[in-house]
């Protein structure tokens, strides 16, 4: 117990520094998703089907390449019309990832079990200079 009284500063800062590594964690809160990379690694490992849940004009401004529209007012409806192998990995993607967050809870309702959300969506995959497209 001496040790803590006499060398507070030092644990105040060991405290402040594992507070400040787990922020991000802990901001992004349950489900954060897959980061762009980990998205690629899906796409690329086990054959993610990445869906866009933007409306048609967001979807043509700009999209993950190779991306299949499906707005979220047609979500559950199309869905299985565009990815109908449901052991595929799914990956929603909407501009900022709240409308791809709701469609989620869609997605495993409907039996897509490794459905995910692209934390951060569209402008997280551009921050991280991945391929964009344009219809």
């Amino acid at each position: 117990m001496n040790f803590l009284i006499d060398n507070w500063t030092l644990v105040a800062i060991a405290l402040l520094s594992g507070g400040m590594l787990l922020w991000p964690t802990l901001r992004r809160g349950p489900g954060g998703g897959l980061t762009p990379t980990a998205a690629v690694q899906l796409i690329n490992r086990e054959k993610g089907v990445v869906v866009d849940v933007s409306d048609p004009a967001e979807y043509a401004q700009a999209h993950v390449t190779g991306a299949r529209n499906v707005p979220m007012e047609q979500f559950e409806k199309r869905l299985p019309e565009v990815v109908k192998n449901k052991a595929l990995p799914v990956i929603l993607v909407c501009p900022t990832g709240r409308r791809a967050q709701r469609a989620l809870a869609l997605a495993q309702k409907l039996g897509y079990e490794k459905a995910q959300v692209l934390a951060g969506g569209l402008r997280a995959w551009k921050d991280a200079n991945l391929p964009v497209e344009k219809a």
